[in-house]
């Protein structure tokens, strides 16, 4: 199935090429905008969360995230003010991208992969001293190297036999850091996936920090839709939300059942997580103790696991 050029301007690295269009169609949709409140955020600046933990905050609108990856529509839940329309060649906007380069640090350090630059939010940005208003964009999950995906990067980078030579999607990939790791260990095949923007433009910038070509960027929910034949799914913290995982576990199933794909899944631990019913159809496959910066950061969690998804025969005939 071909795309539209509608569904093309959806791609951030400009055109997937026509072996991605046959082998991988998926169906682009608008990014979501955002209709979540902002009144707690007004009342502190960035810097009075950064002594409260300032990542509680974004946890705090993962709701508003869930929604929109729940969504097949984009439903509104991430705002994006000064975005609307910008370039899908391979020179991005130069506006965002001066406003990227300014407003976040180049950093390797404080996570498990110093093998991997990236651009993020720290201490050390004006916008973690500025109230959140000022920020002009949706809001930055894509500027935090989240644990889960911080575990499957360290795998991927210390096992590329799991990548090497295959096809692999990273869904909901934020910064880029997984997609960059798979791209490093021999993947033929990376498509990054995320309903920000920005994120994607994050995940070029990111690329070129490496010293990689830019791999293909889809910007929309491909939950509920057939993002193709893959011989690897790999999706970090996204299980923060009850609904959002059981939209993922069926999605997840179907992908299994239609193309035998395999799936792994990074996550530090969260109660969504353990206490959805996926968790009984999890094999362990690796556990990783967290930097301090990052567990200082993650409200103490001091660890992250890869998981293997194996669904039962039974599970996959039912989905």
């Amino acid at each position: 199935m071909a795309f539209s050029g509608v569904e093309k301007q959806s791609v951030v690295t400009g055109i997937i090429i026509h072996h991605y269009e046959k082998q991988h169609p998926v169906s682009f949709l608008p990014a979501a905008s955002s209709s979540v409140s902002d009144k707690l955020c007004s009342k502190l600046s960035w810097g009075e969360m950064a002594f409260r933990g300032w990542r509680r905050l974004l946890l705090g609108r993962q709701n508003a995230l869930a929604r929109a990856w729940r969504s097949r529509r984009g439903a509104p839940s991430l705002r994006w003010k000064r975005c609307r329309h910008w370039s899908t060649g391979r020179t991005l906007d130069p506006e965002v991208r001066a406003f990227l380069e300014e407003n976040t640090e180049v950093t390797r350090s404080g996570h498990l992969t110093p093998e991997i630059r990236l651009r993020l939010l720290t201490p050390r940005c004006r916008f973690w001293r500025e109230k959140p208003d000022l920020w002009p964009y949706g809001d930055p999950f894509w500027a935090i190297y989240w644990p889960g995906g911080q575990a499957l990067s360290r795998y991927i980078l210390d096992n590329p036999r799991v990548v090497k030579g295959r096809s692999v999607l990273d869904l909901g990939s934020g910064c880029g850091a997984t997609a960059i790791a798979a791209v490093m260990s021999g993947a033929s095949q990376v498509l990054a996936n995320d309903i920000d923007p920005i994120a994607g433009m994050a995940m070029r910038l990111n690329c070129e920090l490496n010293h990689l070509d830019p791999f293909p960027i889809a910007i929309k929910n491909i939950i509920n839709s057939d993002a193709g034949k893959w011989d690897l799914i790999v999706l970090g913290d996204m299980f923060y939300d009850e609904q959002l995982a059981d939209g993922l576990h069926r999605w997840l199933r179907k992908c299994i059942r239609m193309h035998q794909t395999e799936v792994l899944i990074g996550d530090p631990g969260r109660y969504q997580f353990l206490s959805h019913s996926i968790h009984n159809q999890l094999h362990k496959v690796i556990e990783y103790s967290l930097p301090e910066y990052t567990r200082q950061e993650n409200n103490g969690l001091t660890s992250s696991i890869v998981w293997s998804y194996q669904p039962s025969s039974n599970s996959l005939e039912s989905c």
